[in-house]
């Protein structure tokens, strides 16, 4: 209802839907001629009576399946019982109760949602019908592409309902293939009086499960409150709403961070196991086959999280109805989510030298030993450190003035101003990693047979393990990253409704949006060491062992675990590798972004949609219209400039950088998106619906960006690089829905529906092998060392291709003082230090540059499945379903090396939700299971390359008392069996990240006044 005071129905009716962008129409189902049909009366009067009636999760529940079955379309939802009470605390944790809607988890929360396999960058995210911006960069490195909300950004108690629009509609604005997802917060002219306050603690297992030093508090708290009340006979209203939680809590994480390099078994190339024959090839155990596909990993790392988070929300709304059918509203939202988090590790880098490995059977095969030769025990154990410290934050403001012309005719006018941005939290930047290490590392073996790799470090003689009195701060990098995104929107909507019937809404919008993200970076590669182990004081450091947290993983007490390593304070290291360089500038982030891409996306579109009722004996209802959207796109990229490239450290190069530059490009497209939704009423009870519509789905930030950059890293075997296309195209989609729905119960229903999804201009990612040279392959013509005459000498005097720290000291032995040969001295493991620069004689460096590009279409389809019974008035319940996705031509083919046409985010899903409901008891008990999925076509290695996430389910349980008519008790738990996640790549051996959080337990009491 439009608001709480007398005024004929009709006119509260056709004013709601005005007021909500996505709302059902309800003037689909007026008055049928027929006795025993439904009427539009009686249907309003019995959502009232449910409104009024029917509390608790019974009533939220009742509240979904009503919004479902009196839609225009497929629409599934969440429905507060009243304000302050949505199901669960964050949105996405919420969001996932829905078929067909799973989540990604950020820091073990949901934060983003894929729906019907379509992932999180191409499902519309909208607050009361307004599209809302995102920022990225929450982890402070690189820029964004991300085009993704973050639903951890907002806290529920201001929410009244969350509607999920799996099939589209001309009135909503387009950029949701998968769904658009509607926001709806709390009006004070459309709800009950109220004034409440709740108090939560919060008890995160995982912040025990930590080093002291990086742990929080064990409990944290949580506190929002409610004011919402109606004036002037029901004509102004005031709604405010506030909440501040502290979250403190940690996770465990085993890692592969830089990826797997593939290979086919008949290659020789650097990286590569030895080819039969060969010395080296005696050590292989089972050999890939010559057309095998087989991984080595680039390193392995172990880490412990401690991470800090807090979340302030607020809204203000006011609303004045000067005139029965006039009403205006002013809203204003910020949100703030502010993050810390500290990082200790243990690390190993492989170097591709002499190894023993041994392999499972191909076709594509997976180490399940893998050992690198190391002697002596000169090399590092790595035990770096981060500090992360990031704050999010949202505001939107909002004016929109509803106006019923004549019973007729319904005009809205509706404008917001909304902006989201990341940016550091701390003096240093928003993120600082300091490399540690102690150089007593010798032959390091990886046992990665088992679900946690287990690492075993072959030691000096002597020595037990690592020791404060050999650790020394070695590499360091300090990053800013920053993102923004500002739109200003203005929407105008009309309904003229012809009888009782039939009706045309109408309208027009123009989108004007501003998108930022930058990065810049202070990065020393001094990995053989700042100083000497005797310029530390020992007390810096701290000794413990790294497999006690893991301990939800099997193998992480193993006898053959090397798992001692040194934690640090943070601070005071970086305070004394600056004392010790006299160069306090190189810990800390700069002030200027090396990366910086802005993009403009204006955007007009005008719609009409045509609905009507044919009130046969099975009453059939039809919406058919029609959008047209045009979009122009303005994208500067700030491109660094390279000039060089110089050989540091032993299997890194470096780029050599002048001043950057900006390049501008453009792009624009214009389409028409149809719509068409059938409604048939078989029944009173049963529903047939069937829709076709058409979506886009727009590029992220990063595909658009005007111009190439270049990583600052060189590998031994190659750079690498991105470039955009703002004349990228969208995703289209032609979308196709049946469903059967049937209501056989008070609040109980069962449904089953199929949809297909035909997709075009699938934007996939490419990789170009690059050459310099006057075709543009790279800008610079830059030259590598690699291969160069110093290269060819050191082969010659004895080193061999995989050795490339021979090759380097070589060089440094023999031609130091030579053009480009520059030797500053030796580390404490006689290697030595200095530059070596590319020559104009040496060969042109090759560079793996990544682009975007509309490649191919596809398809995929699924099945959706839900059941919500109620068994009478016993009080309990059960809700469940379950989506099946499939998609052949999307899926990645583990067998291809190189870019690959394939969809992230595809996975079937299944929820299971039991409650019991009566009298002062509300117990609910909740579980979701998403099955495994493809996340990435891109590892840490900047090689294409899969990253799939195994199965997950989670079991969550709530526990609520009601006192008295004030006061209400209630209890949480979430993932209650402790589950962990893991990701892997080619085969299930190749882990990319193996990570432990824990159970959270939540006590909580609200009171209303």
């Amino acid at each position: 209802m439009k608001q709480l005071r007398v005024a004929p129905k009709r006119t509260l009716l056709t004013s709601a839907l005005l007021l909500a962008l996505s709302q059902p129409l309800y003037a689909q189902t007026a008055p049928a001629a027929e006795a025993g049909q439904r009427t539009a009366s009686a249907d309003e009067d019995a959502r009232t009576l449910d409104a009024v009636v029917v509390q608790g999760i019974r009533g939220s529940l009742t509240g979904s399946m009503n919004l479902k079955r009196d839609s225009q379309g497929v629409v599934d939802g969440i429905v507060a019982e009243e304000i302050g009470k949505f199901p669960d605390t964050n949105l996405a944790e919420s969001l996932q109760r829905i078929s067909g809607v799973s989540i990604d988890r950020t820091l073990g929360e949901g934060s983003k949602v894929t729906v019907r396999g379509i992932g999180p960058d191409y499902n519309m995210v909208l607050l009361n019908g307004r599209q809302m911006p995102t920022s990225g960069n929450a982890n402070g490195a690189g820029v964004s592409n991300s085009r993704a909300f973050d639903f951890a950004n907002l806290a529920s108690e201001a929410i009244s309902s969350v509607e999920v629009y799996k099939t589209s509609r001309a009135d909503v604005p387009p950029g949701g293939i998968g769904a658009t997802i509607n926001i709806r917060t709390a009006r004070p002219l459309e709800s009950e009086p109220v004034i409440n306050v709740g108090l939560k603690a919060v008890h995160d297992t995982s912040n025990g499960n930590l080093p002291k030093s990086l742990q929080g508090h064990d409990i944290t708290p949580e506190i929002s409150g409610i004011f919402s009340q109606r004036y002037a006979d029901g004509t102004f209203g005031v709604a405010l709403t506030g909440s501040y939680q502290e979250r403190d809590f940690g996770f465990s994480q085993a890692a592969v961070p830089n990826g797997w390099r593939p290979f086919r078994g008949d290659e020789n190339n650097w990286g590569t196991i030895p080819q039969p024959g060969t010395p080296g090839s005696e050590n292989i155990t089972n050999r890939p086959g010559p057309t095998d596909i087989y991984s080595v990993p680039q390193n392995l790392n172990y880490s412990v999280n401690g991470v800090q988070r807090q979340r302030t929300n607020g809204q203000l709304t006011l609303q004045w109805a000067p005139a029965d059918n006039i009403t205006t509203t002013l809203d204003y939202t910020y949100a703030e989510n502010k993050i810390q988090q500290q990082r200790n590790e243990l690390s190993v880098w492989f170097n591709f030298g002499p190894s023993v490995t041994s392999w499972t059977d191909g076709p594509v095969a997976a180490p399940i030993y893998y050992s690198e030769i190391i002697n002596p025990a000169t090399s590092d154990i790595s035990m770096g450190g981060m500090r992360l410290a990031n704050v999010n934050k949202n505001e939107s403001l909002g004016f929109n003035v509803d106006w019923q012309v004549s019973d007729a005719l319904d005009l809205q006018l509706d404008y917001h101003s909304s902006s989201a941005e990341t940016k550091p939290d701390s003096p240093w930047g928003s993120a600082g990693v300091l490399g540690v290490a102690a150089f007593v590392r010798g032959t390091t073996s990886v046992d990665f047979s088992g679900e946690f790799p287990v690492v075993n470090i072959a030691l000096p003689p002597g020595v037990a393990g690592v020791d404060p009195s050999q650790a020394l701060v070695t590499g360091s990098v300090f990053q800013n990253a920053y993102s923004k995104s500002e739109i200003d929107q203005t929407q105008l909507k009309g309904r003229w409704e012809f009888g009782e019937y039939s009706g045309l809404d109408f309208g027009a919008s123009y989108t004007d949006v501003d998108n930022r993200t930058a990065y810049g970076f202070m990065q020393r590669d001094t990995w053989g060491g700042v100083g000497t182990p005797a310029d530390y004081d020992d007390d810096i450091w701290f000794a413990d062992s790294m497999g006690q947290y893991f301990d939800q993983f099997g193998g992480h007490n193993s006898s053959n675990f090397t798992d001692r390593f040194l934690l640090f304070d943070f601070d005071r290291l970086r305070n004394r590798a600056a004392e010790l360089t006299g160069r306090p500038d190189w810990y800390r982030a700069p002030d200027e972004f090396s990366r910086d891409l802005r993009t403009n996306e204006k955007s007009s579109g005008a719609y009409l949609q045509y609905t009507t009722k044919f009130d046969w004996e099975m009453p059939l209802n039809v919406a058919v219209g029609v959008r047209y959207e045009k979009t122009e796109v303005t994208s500067s990229a700030l491109v660094p400039v390279a000039t060089g490239i110089t050989w540091q450290s032993a299997n890194e190069l470096n780029l050599i950088f002048a001043d950057p530059a900006f390049a501008t490009l453009k792009g624009d497209y214009d389409y028409w998106l149809p719509n068409l939704d059938l409604n048939l009423e078989i029944t009173d009870a049963v529903i047939l619906r069937g829709s076709y519509s058409q979506t886009i789905g727009r590029p992220g930030w990063a595909d658009i960006q005007g111009g190439r950059t270049l990583e600052q890293i060189v590998r031994v075997d190659g750079g690498t690089g991105t470039q955009g296309d703002p004349t990228l195209k969208p995703l289209v989609s032609d979308n196709f829905d049946l469903s059967l729905e049937w209501y056989y119960g008070e609040s109980s229903y069962v449904s089953a529906g199929w949809f297909r999804k035909d997709i075009k201009n699938y934007i996939g990612t490419t990789q170009i092998i690059d050459v310099g040279g006057s075709d543009g392959a790279t800008p610079f013509n830059l030259h590598t060392p690699v291969g160069g005459a110093y290269w060819n000498a050191a082969l010659a005097g004895g080193c061999i291709q995989a050795d490339v720290t021979c090759i380097r000291n070589y060089i440094f032995a023999n031609f130091n003082g030579q053009p480009g040969v520059t030797a500053t001295g030796q580390d404490a493991n006689g290697n030595f230090t200095g530059t070596i620069n590319g020559l104009a004689s040496d060969p042109l460096a090759s560079f793996k540059i990544t682009s975007p590009a509309n490649r191919e279409d596809s398809s995929l389809d699924g099945w959706e499945f839900n059941i919500q019974h109620m068994f009478g008035q016993s009080g309990f319940g059960v809700s469940a379903n379950y989506t099946i996705v499939d998609s052949p031509d999307l899926s990645y083919d583990n067998y291809v090396i190189g870019g690959q046409f394939a969809l992230v985010g595809l996975s079937d899903s299944a929820n299971l939700v039991l409650f019991y409901e009566k009298d002062a008891w509300q117990i609910r008990t909740a579980y979701n299971w998403r099955d495994q999925f493809l996340s990435a076509v891109f590892d840490g290695s900047g090689i294409p390359n899969p990253q799939y996430v195994d199965d997950y389910g989670q079991l969550d349980i709530s526990i609520g008392y009601k006192i008295n008519d004030q006061m209400t008790v209630q209890f949480e738990g979430l993932n209650l069996t402790d589950e962990t996640m893991r990701i892997f790549g080619r085969h299930e051996n190749e882990v990319l990240y193996a990570t432990q959080y824990g159970p959270r337990y939540v006590l909580g009491f609200r009171y209303n006044f």
